[in-house]
């Protein structure tokens, strides 16, 4: 199969590898949020209930950032391997070790049963997800990117993304629906466990349908030639960092904008209304709820434009857009109505998703088919331990200091300038050939095939 035959073999099976990698990305992202949402609202009183409330919060955000540690090391992982055995096997066993701990977390016994040892099986099984997580996103938008043609790739791989805000939506969604019909007295005793224990379900659903979506065919095709050629290639990580390393420079530093304001603006934003702006948790977790619904539909918007006008126009507007709004952000917050938070979140997510939806498809034509798993996971999660991971804890760390919401905006315009000046130094990809010669791996030296430094395919 040629590789420009790929997009007219495949056209047929595209809108279900949308559907598999959307439904799979969800029900990740609804485990990922979930924690992160929880962390906000009950999981400093259950396991550490020895703190002042803000300190609580604080050291529940930090295991919730300690997640993202391991993300790095999923996306090595999971980068490997994908770029060795296929996107779908590595994507099978990411939903299952993602949807395997939050449930486990869902059965964890509190502080108040075991002590110590409480926050810190929390702790173990939060890396578990990280890493989980830090090999999904890659071979998720890459299974649809190298299904579709370059003409709307935008917009298909943007499908994926939207399992983001799905996954925030679905987490959100399931907490304030149980916070409404329950007293917080139960909500704290049991009532917490139930949107984690939900997740084995969700699992079982979403292997169902990824196990049925075919591998992709430009990684059919470039194993192939790989295995004609009968030569030693580099693993891929070192073909990245050798070949790709500007690349993966632009990738870190795009990411900086979009994943601290995402995490700003959906998870600190429910502390901050609750304990700051004191908004009841229900008016907190309905203002994100209808946000992310909005996102969701602005994201293959977004796409769609990116295949218009080009990915980093789009990006650059998103990135401006949030380090500006990150100033009015707060002041709505704290104007205390229901309306002006809905107002704030739902301005900040628009101005995210510009940069969010063209990213799968911008950061999938930076790299080599047979280094592509590889680049685009490491870029993306290698930047998230210095940007995600670490922003409600940030942000929380500066209003507790502080005493106001301006260092954080500060904090997050910093961000958006790091963001424009890393996509303005990348090339503009709109219209890439994923099936170029330059897309094969580059073969090992001789001396390193018979070192064994380079591994076979």
């Amino acid at each position: 199969m040629s590789g420009s035959d790929a997009p007219k073999n495949t056209r047929a099976s595209l809108p279900r590898v949308v559907a598999a990698s959307l439904i799979g990305t969800t029900i990740e992202w609804y485990d990922y949020f979930l924690y992160g949402t929880a962390a906000a609202l009950v999981f400093g009183k259950l396991f550490f209930p020895t703190s002042d409330p803000l300190t609580g919060t604080l050291l529940s955000f930090l295991t919730y950032a300690i997640g993202f540690a391991a993300r790095p090391l999923g996306a090595l992982v999971f980068g490997h391997f994908g770029d060795r055995v296929g996107r779908k096997r590595l994507l099978v066993v990411s939903l299952l070790l993602m949807g395997g701990s939050t449930t486990l977390i869902g059965l964890l016994p509190t502080y108040d049963s075991v002590g110590a040892a409480a926050p810190v099986l929390l702790t173990v099984l939060r890396l578990v997800q990280g890493f989980a997580l830090g090999g999904e996103w890659g071979g998720a938008v890459l299974l649809v990117s190298e299904h579709g043609d370059q003409r709307r790739r935008g917009f298909w791989a943007s499908w994926p993304q939207g399992g983001a805000p799905a996954g925030n939506l679905l987490a959100a969604g399931v907490l304030s629906l149980l916070t409404t019909v329950q007293s917080d007295a139960t909500f704290l005793s049991w009532g917490w466990r139930v949107p984690f224990l939900l997740s084995a379900v969700l699992v079982a659903v979403g292997m169902w349908i990824r196990l049925a979506v075919d591998e992709s065919p430009l990684f059919k095709e470039a194993l192939r030639k790989a295995e004609a050629r009968q030569r030693a290639e580099q693993p891929p990580l070192v073909a990245v960092l050798r070949h790709h390393w500007r690349e993966v420079l632009v990738a870190m530093g795009a990411r900086m904008a979009e994943n601290i304001s995402y995490y700003v603006m959906t998870t600190f934003v429910l502390a901050y209304a609750v304990t700051h702006a004191h908004f009841a948790k229900q008016t907190a977790l309905n203002a994100v709820l209808i946000a992310s619904a909005v996102q969701f539909a602005l994201i293959p918007v977004f796409g769609a434009l990116s295949d218009r006008v080009g990915r980093r126009p789009v990006y650059l507007v998103g990135a401006v857009g949030v380090g500006v709004w990150a100033f009015v952000f707060f002041g709505l917050v704290d104007a205390r109505s229901f309306g002006s938070l809905l107002l704030a979140v739902t301005v900040g997510l628009v101005f995210h998703s510009a940069m969010y939806a063209p990213q799968a498809a911008f950061f999938s034509e930076l790299f080599a088919t047979r280094m592509r798993y590889s680049g685009a996971s490491i870029g993306a999660q290698f930047a998230s331990v210095a940007a995600g991971a670490p922003a409600p804890l940030i942000a929380t760390a500066l209003l507790k200091d502080y005493g106001s919401a301006t260092p954080i905006a500060v904090y997050v315009a910093i961000a958006a300038a790091i963001t424009v000046l890393a996509v303005l130094c990348g090339r503009e990809t709109r219209g890439s050939d994923l099936t170029e010669a330059g897309a094969e791996a580059p073969e090992a030296t001789d001396e390193q095939a018979v070192t064994g430094r380079a591994a076979t395919v």
